[in-house]
């Protein structure tokens, strides 16, 4: 029978992986099953158009401690990731792929780690990737590109072998490709992340359908919404105000510059050098006006930012805060 409540969670995305599946269940049984830890596999098939269904509802019917949670269509693996979260009835959660490269034997070095270190987020760093050098060169340089943005220094957010403590994991709210920056919104709701080695093996059979070079310019899109949730997204005003102020600023310097300059020349010529000296039509003119209507808007946008966030903790009761624990009476 199934162990109740299990302290495990594995969390396995599936979009038309179907021989890898059974492989990759019987290596992750021997894994749990020598950690002596209640457990559960949890698949989620993220609309398979091959017979990966079919063979998930064999092993959860030989299997008590699978559980399949099938979409309608094909979501993405964020998607996917966030369904595992929320049916997750582990203490920890561990992530990884259908594909067979992420080795279950990693798992005991990832528990090892978040324990002995009490970190909430350990995510594996693949040292010797099996991948040929184009993903390589692109992986390394998203990740210093992400590490240098965010100050969250992590090797390899490709690396979809990772562990959770479920109260964090249950905290993200996870959309677009927010799936690559797990360590980012895990450190939003105050985590503790870390990273230990972890073996990379070649793919079984078939070929990625998650990694697509094609999908890097909507990476770095959830990159720059990534950064905003970590540096702005309790006072937007910040971040819209500066950029007002500056820009406000600018333009008005620009304008006083040119009336200076108006003023002078009528000082130095009179009433004819007054007249002579046109700036009507200069192109400076034409900027300094622009940079003042634009700073006005980026002061707007900050206003109706700062509504937004107060609509978004007030009306669902969010606080502003999430605490590690308590200690003493009712802790």
């Amino acid at each position: 029978m199934q162990p109740s409540p299990p302290t495990l969670s594995i969390v396995i995305p599936v979009y038309n992986e179907a021989p890898n599946l059974e492989p990759l269940h019987a290596e992750l049984t021997a894994a749990l099953k020598a950690l002596g830890q209640p457990y559960e596999i949890l698949f989620v098939d993220d609309g398979s158009g091959d017979s990966s269904f079919e063979v998930l509802k064999r092993l959860s019917a030989a299997d008590a401690h699978v559980r399949v949670i099938r979409f309608r269509r094909n979501f993405g693996q964020t998607a996917a990731f966030a369904a595992g979260f929320d049916y997750a009835q582990g203490e920890i959660i561990i992530t990884m792929d259908a594909d067979g490269q992420n080795d279950p034997a990693d798992i005991p070095a990832l528990l090892h780690k978040m324990r002995a270190g009490e970190y909430d987020v350990v995510t594996g760093w693949r040292v010797e990737r099996k991948e040929n050098f184009a993903r390589r060169f692109l992986s390394k340089t998203a990740n210093r590109l992400i590490s240098n943005s965010t100050q969250i220094t992590v090797h390899d957010r490709g690396c979809s072998l990772k562990a959770f403590r479920s109260e964090v994991a249950k905290q993200m709210r996870l959309y677009g490709q927010l799936h690559r920056f797990l360590p980012e919104l895990a450190a939003i709701v105050g985590a503790r992340v870390a990273e230990v080695p972890v073996n990379d093996r070649a793919r079984r059979a078939g070929k990625s359908k998650y990694g697509a070079i094609s999908r890097t310019p909507r990476v770095f899109l959830d990159l720059m919404t990534v950064f905003f949730m970590l540096t702005f997204f309790t006072s937007p005003m910040r971040l819209f105000g500066g950029a007002g102020l500056i820009s406000t600023g600018l333009g008005l310097l620009t304008g006083g510059y040119l009336a200076l300059a108006k003023i002078y020349h009528g000082l130095t010529g009179g009433w004819a050098g007054f007249q002579a000296y046109q700036i009507g039509n200069r192109p400076m003119l034409l900027l300094a006006v622009l940079l003042v209507i634009v700073g006005i808007q980026f002061l707007m946008m900050g206003l109706i930012g700062e509504m937004l966030v107060r609509v978004y903790y007030e009306s669902q009761h969010k606080p502003i805060y999430t605490v590690r624990e308590v200690l003493g009476p009712g802790g």
